[in-house]
């Protein structure tokens, strides 16, 4: 009996005024469209994980799904006179948690591996199936958040080039990345920490040490230098969230800020070079943004990276904005092996139109040599989101991402330049266990995504199309200086429109039953040409998903 009334009483006290939602979660998209209304405000500018995505949603607002359960704050005890003074002014007292999921979710790909930004599953031919769900525990400044995941791969066979790096799963043209066509010849089991981390926080000021992915920029669905495709890594990082910004003495307000500096473990993949001294990478990174009060809705960000080799001494990189190279590509004032890269990006909201346009711009290495041609290694994004007004309660929205990073021209002139995410200093590039922790398709290549959404009371349902060619860089390092083929029909013949090319259709359903459980399913259809990079090929893959989450 004592239990019940303990139960009762932590469920009568629950507040449901802020949600924390996971990044590219059922929730966290469907705030994200309430934002593009104007209905709730972005709780950041850029940088994006779990303990950061807090949206703060007025009761009182009238929105599609405001009788579904989309997640509960409980709270177990709050002092009755709470201490007011510099310091606890700045944290929340009391003690609060909130439960995240269970979540099932299932797929099944009938001829290839076939997913995105879904951390460390592996999508692979066959069934696959990931188990996530914890909890978040939080008071006077401290947080403490265990979501792991655990999932399950089948990992069929299917047709893909042959390694050339160590390991014939290994990626199929350079050796300057670790990036896995398939996990091995067995099905297996994946233990990851997920979204789990330890924090503290003081007013806006925050630092925390765990695994949470952060997703850098405005991308929806390939941004340059962070997202939760891949498994996710261990980080200790300290900075800004977002903050109002006020001139001295005579507190104009100048817009938001928000500012993160962290650094970041990075490990191999099993099936890369079998060389353990090489296993770790650094990860020194800065994400800075700004939004400006005199340009309503427009923030302008920044996201510079550094990897390196595990070593104490390369700790310097973590407050280093830039470092020069020469023309040949050596370090200048170094002498170390280290991999830089940066993206601007720019996002401007439109509330009152439902209007939302974004781009990224992003860079590979500096050097003297590039005033010339400045857009030497230079990739970039395109994107919008308008929301559709429908009848009745119905809303919808349209979302469209066009993403290029495929080498520069001036490459043709050089050598085969693999991509943004490879580097001959760093061999096994920006992944994590065998992914890239940026954009997971159209990496070397460029990306089209078209999706039409639509809400309603109790779930909704979107059509998506997307186009990706994930490594033309490939074919085109095949005409550079000193690889090219002196018979130029035989370059023809065998390179001219040998870009493989994933086309896919597909169509999404969410249910929402007795508003706290999910339902989710999604079919696609992937037509493939060209997958093993020749004349008359092509393949054909079938993907189901079925997603099971509990709200409680």
């Amino acid at each position: 009996m004592k239990k019940l009334i303990f139960i009762t009483s932590i469920i009568l006290l629950a507040s449901s005024l802020f949600s924390q939602e996971a990044l590219k979660s059922t929730e966290e998209e469907y705030y994200d469209f309430l934002s593009l209304q104007g209905i709730v405000e972005r709780p950041t500018l850029g940088y994006r994980t779990l303990s950061d995505s807090v949206w703060n949603l007025d009761d009182s607002q009238d929105h599609v799904w405001q009788n579904n359960n989309l997640g509960t704050i409980f709270t177990f005890w709050e002092p009755e006179n709470p201490s007011d003074n510099a310091f606890t002014r700045g944290i929340k007292q009391g003690i609060f948690a909130k439960v995240y999921g269970p979540e099932w979710y299932n797929s099944y790909n009938s001829a290839a591996p076939h997913g995105q930004n879904d951390g460390a599953l592996w999508q692979g031919r066959g069934y696959n199936t990931a188990l996530t769900g914890g909890i978040r525990l939080e008071g006077y400044g401290f947080e403490l958040t265990f979501k792991p995941q655990i999932s399950f791969s089948q990992n069929l066979a299917f047709d893909y080039l042959p390694g050339v790096y160590g390991d014939t799963h290994s990626y199929n043209w350079w050796g300057c990345i670790d990036l896995v066509q398939r996990y091995g010849d067995k099905p297996f089991f994946t233990y990851d920490w997920g979204e789990s981390e330890i924090r503290w926080s003081w007013h806006s000021l925050t630092l925390g040490f765990g695994n949470q992915s952060p997703w850098l920029g405005p991308a929806y669905i390939n941004p340059m230098l962070g997202s939760n495709n891949a498994a996710s890594y261990t980080k200790f990082d300290i900075g800004l969230r977002k903050t109002p910004v006020y001139l001295p003495f005579s507190k104009t307000y100048i817009g938001d800020i928000e500012g993160r500096i962290w650094v970041g473990q990075l490990k191999e993949s099993k099936y890369f070079d079998y060389n353990d001294a090489n296993d770790l990478r650094m990860l020194n990174a800065i994400a800075g943004y700004y939004s400006p009060s005199f340009i309503p809705g427009f923030t302008l960000g920044l996201n510079r990276i550094f990897l390196t080799n595990w070593a104490p001494h390369n700790f310097k990189y973590l407050i280093r904005l830039v470092t020069l190279s020469r023309s040949n590509g050596s370090q200048v004032g170094t002498g170390e092996d280290e991999d830089q890269k940066f993206s601007i990006t720019g996002d401007w909201y439109f509330p009152k139109v439902g209007f939302r346009v974004y781009t990224e711009f992003g860079r590979d290495d500096f050097s003297y040599s590039e005033l010339c041609y400045p857009l030497h290694t230079a990739i970039y994004t395109l994107g919008f989101e308008k929301e559709i007004p429908l009848k009745n309660e119905w809303k919808s929205e349209l979302i469209v991402e066009y993403n290029n990073f495929e080498m520069s021209q001036d490459f043709q002139l050089q050598w085969g330049y693999m991509g943004y995410y490879a580097h001959s200093a760093i061999l096994q590039g920006y992944t994590s266990k065998g992914q890239i922790i940026g954009a997971g398709t159209g990496y070397f290549g460029n990306s089209q995504f078209i999706q039409y959404k639509i809400y309603y009371p109790n779930g909704s349902f979107a059509f998506k199309f997307h186009r990706h060619s994930p490594n033309n860089n490939s074919v085109f390092s095949q005409a550079v200086y000193d690889t090219a083929d002196p018979n130029l029909s035989s370059l023809n013949k065998d390179w001219y429109q040998n870009f493989e090319t994933n086309y896919d259709f597909g169509i999404d359903f969410l249910y929402i039953l007795k508003n706290c459980l999910m339902i989710n399913q999604e079919f696609v259809f992937t037509y493939t040409i060209k997958p093993m990079y020749k004349q008359d090929d092509y393949r054909l893959n079938c993907f189901y998903a079925l997603s099971l989450k509990w709200q409680i």
